[in-house]
């Protein structure tokens, strides 16, 4: 088994969105603005250039302005994971590099579609991230068939985000490997917790943070009422996310990805 690091945090965070302005250029301010409020409503740690933040239509230039922007609007034992998935262990050390330059504090970053060799793509981001925790992101649909329970011990990471929506995983996940699971899931919660995992890290925080994190300490009613919230955005993505914080808090519709 590969030595991995301390797990980032515990507890449910949040895969931020990334706000732009009506001309579809980078809000760093707004976002950074959301990231703060929903630190003060119980997210323990911000996920900024995740999936949900539209990380592949965003700029190098606009990642670091992002990280460095909710960085500087958080507090300090809040911490901020950078999304640096990349299609090739290169470039993920690239973004790997520019993000911890930014001010992240910890790294979360999907495999290759089709990789079968995850250790040198893991330990490429591990140098890269240097003291830095690392997290491997299994999400199927978008680099398949993603990471798989049984070499996760073997990886020099800190532990996965799962997000695949799988229960029978998940349960794999936190009863036989070692590191930190994340359960990336709202549908999950009540399971998550309870069992033990180490916390959650979730699109849906952005506007259920509250409800997300009586789910994860267990509160079944609470897991109930994300129902139909969890379905919308799950179907739906950023842009359902959008129109929900626009309706809340006069967040802007627009988004680059459909």
């Amino acid at each position: 088994m590969v030595e991995s690091r301390t797990e980032p945090f515990s507890g449910v965070g949040v895969a931020l969105v990334t706000v732009f302005d009506d001309s579809g250029d980078l809000d760093a301010r707004s976002t950074a603005g959301l990231a703060a409020d929903l630190v003060g409503r119980g997210m323990r740690a911000v996920l900024a250039c995740g999936t949900t933040g539209e990380a592949a239509k965003l700029t190098d230039a606009e990642r670091v302005a992002i990280i460095a922007a909710v960085r500087d609007a958080i507090p300090a034992d809040v911490p901020v994971l950078a999304g640096t998935g990349a299609q090739s262990a290169q470039r993920a050390a690239d973004l790997t590099t520019a993000a911890c330059g930014a001010g992240a504090d910890a790294i979360l970053a999907w495999p290759p579609p089709g990789s079968a060799e995850l250790g040198p793509y893991f330990a490429a981001i591990a140098q890269a991230a240097g003291h830095r925790p690392v997290l491997a992101y299994h999400i199927p649909w978008i680099s398949s068939p993603g990471v798989p329970v049984e070499e996760l011990a073997g990886l020099p990471v800190a532990g996965v985000k799962d997000s695949s929506g799988s229960a029978d995983r998940l349960l794999d996940e936190i009863a036989h490997y070692p590191g930190a699971t994340y359960v990336g899931s709202s549908a999950l919660l009540a399971l998550a917790g309870p069992m033990g995992g180490a916390g959650a890290i979730l699109a849906l925080g952005n506007v259920e943070p509250e409800r997300c994190c009586r789910a994860f300490g267990g509160d079944a009613a609470a897991q109930r009422e994300l129902a139909g919230r969890h379905l919308e955005v799950r179907a739906g993505g950023p842009p359902a996310l959008k129109r929900i914080l626009a309706a809340e808090r006069g967040v802007c519709l627009v988004s680059r990805v459909a």
